[in-house]
């Protein structure tokens, strides 16, 4: 039977494919689904048989330590040269989309206040 390894949703694209070369060099049986058409199912990657669920468990937890100290130090490195994009630095790539953003928020702001302010 079928069992759940890791979910996909909101997982970097590297991220995942990292997981699944590390299950194929180990041998490790594995199947996935996606989102579906609209986005509400499960995407995620499954073990084809039980047998093999602790095992991949343990890599995986493995792989996830590696990878949350790797991901750390290269934002530390990036920090202390100065070189990770801040707020100010993604407003000054992206302009229109903050302004975009801004008026949105301001919209739901509105929306949802404005009937409070009516009576």
């Amino acid at each position: 039977m079928s069992k759940l390894l890791f979910r996909l949703r909101n997982v970097p694209d590297d991220e995942a494919e990292e997981v699944r070369q590390l299950l194929e060099e180990h041998g490790i049986e594995t199947y996935e689904t996606d989102a579906g058409n609209w986005g509400i199912s499960l995407p995620a990657i499954w073990l084809e048989s039980d047998d093999q669920y602790e095992r991949a468990k343990s890599l995986l937890d493995e792989y996830q330590l590696a990878r949350a100290i790797r991901v750390r130090a290269e934002y530390e490195h990036l920090r202390s040269q100065g070189e990770h994009p801040s707020l100010l630095d993604r407003l000054r790539e992206q302009p229109l989309q903050f302004v975009v953003y801004c008026a949105a928020i301001g919209v739901i702001l509105y929306l949802s206040i404005s009937s409070f302010f009516s009576f």
